[in-house]
């Protein structure tokens, strides 16, 4: 279930004795290589214990919507943001009928109405409270707002009747979590990423460089595979695992990256510059360490190839991406990044200070293109990746 890989799935576990399934569920969705989040309700707790999941997840389970040791009391929002999917399972007849009404009085509530992340639910409770119109109702009209109603199941129940009302068995949850982030928006289509800095040498043992991490693409990458792509990702140095099914080409210096991208460039249908190429490197390289025997030094730089202005400019370019990243006055650059080099899109984002998004794991873009304009929230890169991606598909699919 090569969809969950890195996915963020926040579980909600309401008051029932399908609790206990809970536990599995967890367990089953962090093998299949998802990051796995547990909020729990007061009942839920009476059901099974919170260091349970705690144990099982590997992350602290949360429980109280007001809690001043999460976020300063805005945990609730840190983990819709968070969120690439919510899971209620089990989902009490109560727990259905309180989301239905937009209550928010205690976490789980306030969680799923904060959050822009697909949600899904598997209801458990009795075979005679599945089948009261009023639990009929608020399900038709939650699946109506867009939420994916997974179950019940039929058969033995707790409290010793036979019928619909059992939640789904653990396995067949995870499969369906798994299908919710199938896509084909790219399939058969050729991408090539970059991402990361570059690094100029100054000597052998120095450099120049940017905090560029190298997280956004990536995020873009992996989502790329999950909608379809074949994906080449042309990284400079980073601490980063490789996404799986991606073809990963490492480099150092800009010269090396662009000639990486120029060699697969006119074979791609889509190209996505998230790099952050060091626009300078020094003119001549010292053979041997520079010694600190002067109050001063100068070094002459010279300017690097620009590698997003050339793949724009072939004869038959890629869908072409730019990234810019600015530490002031993000529209007006980015436009006028977009015109110059003739780009089909622009993603930009502020960095510096406090809101940067170099090496944060959140990022939030304004996006621009010949005509348009969209605004990504912040959210988990995985999250804002999937959204540009969508974004580009659209446009590369225009008539």
């Amino acid at each position: 279930m090569q969809q969950l890989a890195n996915r963020h799935v926040l579980l909600g576990v309401t008051g029932g004795i399908a609790a206990y399934k809970s536990a599995d569920l967890v367990r089953r969705l962090a093998e299949a290589g998802a990051q796995v989040r547990v909020m729990m309700t007061r009942a839920a707790t009476e059901f099974v214990s919170a260091l349970t999941f705690q144990a099982l997840s590997g992350n602290p389970v949360h429980t109280e919507l007001l809690d001043p040791r999460a976020e300063a009391g805005m945990g609730h929002i840190e983990l819709a943001r968070w969120a690439d999917l919510i899971v209620v399972a089990p989902a009490s007849a109560d727990t259905i009928a309180r989301l239905v009404h937009g209550r928010a009085d205690d976490l789980l509530t306030a969680v799923c109405l904060a959050s822009d992340a697909a949600r899904a639910m598997a209801p458990a409770m009795n075979r005679l409270m599945w089948a009261n119109p009023v639990t009929q109702d608020n399900v038709a009209a939650l699946a109506a707002r867009g939420w994916a109603i997974w179950g019940p199941g039929e058969g033995d129940q707790a409290c010793g009747e036979t019928g619909p009302g059992r939640m789904l068995e653990p396995a067949d949850i995870t499969a369906r979590a798994a299908q919710i982030f199938a896509s084909e928006l790219f399939t058969g289509q050729r991408l090539v990423i970059t991402a990361g800095p570059t690094r100029e040498a100054l000597d052998p043992v120095r450099y120049l460089s940017n905090h560029s991490s190298g997280k956004m693409g990536f995020a873009l990458a992996r989502e790329a595979v999950a909608a379809g792509a074949q994906v080449t990702l042309v990284t400079g140095p980073v601490h980063l695992a490789s996404p799986e099914r991606v073809t990963r080409v490492d480099v150092t210096s800009a010269g090396e990256m662009h000639d990486a991208v120029l060699q697969r460039a006119g074979d791609c249908d889509v190209f996505i510059a998230t790099a952050a190429v060091v626009d300078y490197r020094p003119a001549s390289p010292a053979a041997h360490k520079i010694k600190k025997d002067r109050d001063t030094m100068t070094v002459e730089l010279v300017r690097n190839p620009d590698i997003l202005a050339e793949v724009a400019a072939l004869e038959h370019p890629p869908f072409t991406v730019g990234f810019a990243a600015e530490t002031y006055a993000v529209e007006r650059y980015a436009k006028a990044k977009l015109d110059a080099k003739n780009l089909n899109m622009i993603a930009a984002n502020q960095v510096g200070g406090a809101d940067s998004a170099f090496d944060a794991d959140d990022n939030r873009l304004q996006v621009y293109w010949p005509g348009g304009y969209a605004s990504i929230e912040r959210a988990s890169k995985n999250k804002v990746a999937r959204q540009l991606l969508e974004l580009i598909a659209e446009q590369l699919h225009k008539d």
